[in-house]
């Protein structure tokens, strides 16, 4: 505990699941959190100020707005002083109905496009000029294993996630004399609360149980120690990498 203090977290996508648990694991690590959603955030950031020690405020923000990033950054600044991680993690997945590619039409594809992976574009043009004014900083990506075995049924969710990847990859090189180290996690198939509550993925469960290496369902409380290492100092020279997080589904 402590690794973040004097640092401040931006996440997306965290006011439920996944998100939820890295805007809570940020705090707890002492970093200064702004939680935002396109959903109300309130719940979570009660949660964590009203642990000892938690600081967070909580935003609106639809990540394909500009207006609403820089928004975001400047929160940061106003209320924190600065802004130094940044955690894209906002994505459409959970709701899609799983159908062939051949029945996807342009509106939906370019929808997941959008929000999947121009997203992380604009964030992370929005938040450049604070990370620098901090002397740099950190961003973490959230990609998904499914751009390592492309499952069917779900190509249009994949090439965004393989977009996710080769951004991190493209910001890296870019950014690196910056001191700002831009990495991904990709993702396994995890028992989040939207997938748990989702009768659809039912049969995705004991598959990709069978398939890794680690024979147990995933819970989002495995992808923290990984956030964690990617926003602290123990990485600080690594950058432009995907670190595959899925109980050895997919060995690289």
């Amino acid at each position: 505990m402590g690794r973040l203090i004097g640092k401040t977290a931006a996440i997306t996508g965290a006011a439920r699941g996944i998100g939820a648990e890295y805007a809570k694991k940020l705090a707890n690590e002492g970093a200064n959190v702004i939680v935002t959603d396109i959903l109300d955030p309130a719940e979570v950031v009660a949660e964590i100020n009203a642990a000892e020690g938690g600081r967070a405020v909580g935003m609106i923000v639809d990540v394909t707005s500009d207006d609403d990033l820089n928004a975001m950054v400047a929160k940061a600044e106003d209320e924190f002083g600065a802004l130094n991680i940044v955690v894209n993690n906002a994505g459409l997945f959970a709701n899609l109905e799983l159908k062939p590619f051949f029945q996807i039409d342009n509106d939906e594809f370019d929808k997941v496009m959008t929000i999947n992976a121009r997203s992380i574009h604009q964030s992370t043009k929005a938040a450049l000029p604070a990370l620098v004014r901090a002397g740099g900083g950190k961003i973490v990506n959230i990609a998904s294993g499914t751009f390592y075995y492309g499952p069917p049924g779900l190509s249009h969710y994949t090439a965004s996630k393989a977009a996710v990847i080769g951004l991190t990859r493209g910001h890296a090189r870019e950014l690196g004399e910056k001191n700002i180290q831009i990495n991904a996690i990709a993702v396994g198939l995890t028992e989040s609360s939207s997938i748990r509550d989702n009768k659809k993925w039912d049969r995705a469960r004991a598959p990709t149980v069978d398939s890794r290496s680690i024979k147990r369902e995933m819970v989002p409380e495995d992808l923290l120690g990984t956030l964690i290492f990617l926003c602290t100092s123990d990485s600080d020279f690594i950058t432009g990498q995907t670190i595959n997080v899925d109980g050895g589904k997919v060995n690289l």
